[in-house]
Protein backbone atom coordinates (compact mmCIF):
# COMPACT_ATOMS: atom_id res chain seq x y z
CA UNK A 1 0.00 0.00 0.00
CA UNK A 2 1.51 3.47 -1.04
CA UNK A 3 3.07 5.54 2.04
CA UNK A 4 4.72 8.54 2.08
CA UNK A 5 6.93 9.84 5.06
CA UNK A 6 5.65 13.16 5.84
CA UNK A 7 7.05 15.01 9.33
CA UNK A 8 6.01 12.29 12.26
CA UNK A 9 3.48 10.75 10.06
CA UNK A 10 3.95 7.37 7.47
CA UNK A 11 0.88 9.33 5.33
CA UNK A 12 -1.39 7.00 3.49
CA UNK A 13 -2.78 7.90 -0.11
CA UNK A 14 -4.59 7.06 -3.44
CA UNK A 15 -2.93 7.59 -6.99
CA UNK A 16 -5.04 7.19 -10.21
CA UNK A 17 -4.23 9.09 -13.12
CA UNK A 18 -1.36 10.84 -15.15
CA UNK A 19 -1.12 14.70 -15.73
CA UNK A 20 -1.24 17.79 -13.73
CA UNK A 21 -1.45 16.96 -9.74
CA UNK A 22 -4.91 17.45 -8.37
CA UNK A 23 -4.80 16.71 -4.32
CA UNK A 24 -8.08 15.69 -2.66
CA UNK A 25 -8.82 17.04 0.61
CA UNK A 26 -11.42 15.39 2.66
CA UNK A 27 -13.88 16.13 4.88
CA UNK A 28 -14.36 15.37 9.11
CA UNK A 29 -15.43 11.62 9.79
CA UNK A 30 -13.87 10.50 6.12
CA UNK A 31 -10.92 9.62 4.67
CA UNK A 32 -9.59 10.20 0.69
CA UNK A 33 -11.46 7.72 -1.27
CA UNK A 34 -14.30 7.90 0.84
CA UNK A 35 -15.15 11.42 0.18
CA UNK A 36 -14.45 11.39 -3.68
CA UNK A 37 -15.61 8.14 -4.50
CA UNK A 38 -17.44 9.91 -7.32
CA UNK A 39 -14.88 11.98 -8.81
CA UNK A 40 -11.80 9.03 -9.17
CA UNK A 41 -12.97 8.29 -13.00
CA UNK A 42 -13.53 11.34 -14.39
CA UNK A 43 -10.93 13.30 -12.92
CA UNK A 44 -8.12 10.93 -13.39
CA UNK A 45 -8.43 10.55 -17.04
CA UNK A 46 -6.99 14.21 -17.26
CA UNK A 47 -5.14 14.44 -14.17
CA UNK A 48 -2.54 12.86 -11.42
CA UNK A 49 -5.40 12.19 -8.82
CA UNK A 50 -4.21 12.34 -5.32
CA UNK A 51 -6.01 10.27 -2.34
CA UNK A 52 -4.37 11.33 1.07
CA UNK A 53 -5.56 10.45 4.79
CA UNK A 54 -4.90 13.23 6.81
CA UNK A 55 -3.22 12.92 9.98
CA UNK A 56 -5.58 11.41 12.74
CA UNK A 57 -7.53 9.75 10.10
CA UNK A 58 -7.66 6.37 7.78
CA UNK A 59 -4.74 4.71 7.18
CA UNK A 60 -2.06 7.61 8.17
CA UNK A 61 0.11 6.02 10.97
CA UNK A 62 1.54 8.85 13.68
CA UNK A 63 2.19 8.60 17.68
CA UNK A 64 0.47 11.76 18.31
CA UNK A 65 -3.36 11.37 17.95
CA UNK A 66 -3.78 14.96 18.28
CA UNK A 67 -4.33 17.31 15.17
CA UNK A 68 -6.20 20.53 13.35
CA UNK A 69 -7.58 21.80 9.73
CA UNK A 70 -4.14 23.86 10.14
CA UNK A 71 -1.56 21.21 11.14
CA UNK A 72 -2.98 19.21 8.46
CA UNK A 73 -2.52 22.26 6.02
CA UNK A 74 1.45 21.92 7.41
CA UNK A 75 1.61 18.40 5.75
CA UNK A 76 0.36 18.88 2.54
CA UNK A 77 3.79 20.52 0.79
CA UNK A 78 5.32 17.88 2.39
CA UNK A 79 3.47 15.20 0.52
CA UNK A 80 3.76 16.83 -2.59
CA UNK A 81 7.78 17.00 -1.81
CA UNK A 82 7.60 13.42 -1.23
CA UNK A 83 6.13 12.74 -4.59
CA UNK A 84 8.28 15.28 -6.84
CA UNK A 85 5.23 17.54 -7.43
CA UNK A 86 5.92 21.39 -7.23
CA UNK A 87 2.31 22.62 -7.23
CA UNK A 88 -0.98 20.92 -7.67
CA UNK A 89 -4.53 22.02 -8.06
CA UNK A 90 -6.66 21.37 -4.94
CA UNK A 91 -10.01 19.87 -4.38
CA UNK A 92 -11.26 20.05 -0.28
CA UNK A 93 -14.54 18.80 0.73
CA UNK A 94 -15.87 20.55 4.05
CA UNK A 95 -12.60 20.35 6.48
CA UNK A 96 -10.42 19.63 3.51
CA UNK A 97 -11.82 23.06 1.93
CA UNK A 98 -10.84 24.69 5.15
CA UNK A 99 -7.32 22.71 4.76
CA UNK A 100 -7.41 23.98 1.50
CA UNK A 101 -7.96 27.56 2.26
CA UNK A 102 -5.00 27.52 4.72
CA UNK A 103 -2.92 25.85 2.70
CA UNK A 104 -3.53 28.32 -0.83
CA UNK A 105 -2.82 31.10 2.30
CA UNK A 106 0.44 29.90 3.81
CA UNK A 107 1.69 28.17 0.78
CA UNK A 108 0.56 29.94 -2.48
CA UNK A 109 3.27 28.50 -4.76
CA UNK A 110 2.43 25.17 -4.42
CA UNK A 111 -1.29 25.74 -5.17
CA UNK A 112 -2.03 26.06 -8.67
CA UNK A 113 -5.46 26.34 -7.97
CA UNK A 114 -8.70 26.04 -5.34
CA UNK A 115 -12.30 24.41 -5.46
CA UNK A 116 -13.80 24.51 -1.55
CA UNK A 117 -17.00 21.81 -1.98
CA UNK A 118 -19.22 22.60 1.33
CA UNK A 119 -16.75 24.87 2.36
CA UNK A 120 -17.33 27.77 5.03
CA UNK A 121 -16.28 31.57 5.75
CA UNK A 122 -16.01 30.78 9.61
CA UNK A 123 -17.40 28.16 11.91
CA UNK A 124 -20.65 25.97 12.21
CA UNK A 125 -20.47 24.53 15.61
CA UNK A 126 -24.53 23.89 15.55
CA UNK A 127 -25.05 20.59 16.77
CA UNK A 128 -21.65 19.42 16.88
CA UNK A 129 -21.32 18.02 20.77
CA UNK A 130 -23.76 15.59 19.90
CA UNK A 131 -20.87 14.06 18.63
CA UNK A 132 -18.53 13.89 21.82
CA UNK A 133 -17.63 10.36 22.97
CA UNK A 134 -20.32 10.78 26.13
CA UNK A 135 -23.13 11.98 23.78
CA UNK A 136 -23.43 9.02 21.55
CA UNK A 137 -22.62 6.53 24.02
CA UNK A 138 -25.69 8.67 26.01
CA UNK A 139 -27.98 8.06 23.28
CA UNK A 140 -26.69 4.53 22.71
CA UNK A 141 -25.59 5.57 19.29
CA UNK A 142 -22.97 2.51 18.96
CA UNK A 143 -23.25 1.96 15.14
CA UNK A 144 -21.54 5.90 14.52
CA UNK A 145 -19.04 5.06 17.44
CA UNK A 146 -17.81 1.64 15.54
CA UNK A 147 -17.66 3.49 12.19
CA UNK A 148 -15.43 5.62 13.82
CA UNK A 149 -13.63 2.89 15.38
CA UNK A 150 -12.81 0.91 12.21
CA UNK A 151 -12.68 3.74 9.56
CA UNK A 152 -9.84 5.07 11.05
CA UNK A 153 -8.13 2.01 13.23
CA UNK A 154 -4.58 2.54 12.03
CA UNK A 155 -4.90 5.83 12.75
CA UNK A 156 -5.83 6.06 16.48
CA UNK A 157 -4.98 2.25 17.09
CA UNK A 158 -8.64 1.97 18.71
CA UNK A 159 -8.53 5.36 20.24
CA UNK A 160 -12.20 6.41 18.99
CA UNK A 161 -12.83 8.84 21.95
CA UNK A 162 -9.69 10.38 21.18
CA UNK A 163 -10.48 10.75 17.78
CA UNK A 164 -13.97 12.05 18.09
CA UNK A 165 -12.99 14.51 20.82
CA UNK A 166 -10.07 16.20 18.34
CA UNK A 167 -12.57 16.28 15.48
CA UNK A 168 -15.66 18.18 17.29
CA UNK A 169 -12.56 20.51 18.39
CA UNK A 170 -12.06 20.95 14.83
CA UNK A 171 -15.59 21.48 13.93
CA UNK A 172 -15.84 24.21 16.54
CA UNK A 173 -13.05 26.15 15.55
CA UNK A 174 -12.65 25.82 11.71
CA UNK A 175 -12.04 27.72 9.20
CA UNK A 176 -10.56 30.86 11.05
CA UNK A 177 -8.37 32.70 8.66
CA UNK A 178 -7.31 36.54 9.75
CA UNK A 179 -8.20 38.39 7.35
CA UNK A 180 -4.52 38.83 6.02
CA UNK A 181 -4.94 34.98 5.27
CA UNK A 182 -8.13 35.28 3.33
CA UNK A 183 -5.89 37.75 1.49
CA UNK A 184 -3.16 36.47 1.06
CA UNK A 185 -5.31 33.16 -0.90
CA UNK A 186 -4.08 34.53 -4.72
CA UNK A 187 -4.72 31.50 -6.96
CA UNK A 188 -8.10 31.03 -8.94
CA UNK A 189 -10.68 29.59 -6.66
CA UNK A 190 -14.30 28.17 -7.27
CA UNK A 191 -16.64 27.53 -4.36
CA UNK A 192 -19.06 24.90 -4.87
CA UNK A 193 -22.25 24.81 -2.16
CA UNK A 194 -25.26 23.71 -1.78
CA UNK A 195 -28.51 25.78 -2.39
CA UNK A 196 -29.50 23.60 1.11
CA UNK A 197 -26.10 23.81 2.96
CA UNK A 198 -26.47 24.19 6.65
CA UNK A 199 -22.56 24.43 6.98
CA UNK A 200 -21.48 27.23 4.69
CA UNK A 201 -22.71 29.59 1.62
CA UNK A 202 -21.33 31.07 -1.46
CA UNK A 203 -22.04 34.10 0.02
CA UNK A 204 -20.41 34.19 2.98
CA UNK A 205 -17.33 32.76 1.09
CA UNK A 206 -17.62 35.26 -1.63
CA UNK A 207 -17.16 37.94 0.98
CA UNK A 208 -13.89 36.97 1.83
CA UNK A 209 -13.12 35.31 -1.65
CA UNK A 210 -14.35 38.51 -3.54
CA UNK A 211 -12.59 37.13 -6.93
CA UNK A 212 -13.80 33.50 -6.74
CA UNK A 213 -15.98 31.98 -8.81
CA UNK A 214 -19.24 30.46 -7.13
CA UNK A 215 -21.41 28.04 -7.94
CA UNK A 216 -24.59 27.13 -5.63
CA UNK A 217 -26.11 23.93 -6.80
CA UNK A 218 -29.91 24.55 -6.68
CA UNK A 219 -31.49 21.65 -4.48
CA UNK A 220 -28.11 20.98 -3.19
CA UNK A 221 -27.08 20.35 0.50
CA UNK A 222 -23.60 19.85 1.88
CA UNK A 223 -21.97 17.40 -0.32
CA UNK A 224 -23.35 17.86 -4.09
CA UNK A 225 -20.32 16.06 -4.80
CA UNK A 226 -21.19 12.51 -4.17
CA UNK A 227 -22.89 9.73 -5.99
CA UNK A 228 -27.04 9.58 -5.97
CA UNK A 229 -26.57 13.68 -5.72
CA UNK A 230 -25.81 16.50 -7.93
CA UNK A 231 -22.73 14.62 -9.17
CA UNK A 232 -22.55 15.07 -13.24
CA UNK A 233 -23.28 18.56 -12.85
CA UNK A 234 -21.17 19.13 -10.12
CA UNK A 235 -17.87 17.44 -11.77
CA UNK A 236 -18.61 18.96 -15.06
CA UNK A 237 -18.19 22.38 -13.37
CA UNK A 238 -15.12 21.41 -11.34
CA UNK A 239 -13.47 20.31 -14.65
CA UNK A 240 -14.56 23.32 -16.55
CA UNK A 241 -13.23 25.03 -14.14
CA UNK A 242 -10.01 23.66 -13.77
CA UNK A 243 -9.50 23.20 -17.80
CA UNK A 244 -9.69 27.36 -17.55
CA UNK A 245 -6.91 27.40 -14.88
CA UNK A 246 -4.76 25.52 -17.07
CA UNK A 247 -5.88 27.29 -20.55
CA UNK A 248 -4.70 30.54 -18.94
CA UNK A 249 -1.40 29.57 -17.48
CA UNK A 250 -0.61 27.58 -20.55
CA UNK A 251 -0.71 31.71 -22.23
CA UNK A 252 1.13 33.24 -19.57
Amino acid sequence: MPYASVRDLEMYYEEFGRGQALLFLHSHYSRGLLAFSGQILPFSKRYRCLFPDFRGHGRTRCEDLRWSSRRIADDMPLLLDALGIAQAHVVGYSCGAYVGCYLASKYPDRVKSLVTIGGAAYPHSEGCEDYLPEALLRHNDLDFIETARTRHLDAHRGDWQTYLTMTVEDWKNHPNLSEEEWKAIACPVLCVNGEHDPYGSCQELRQRLPEASVYQVKGGGHRPHFVGEQIDEVNARILDFLADVDRRSSKV
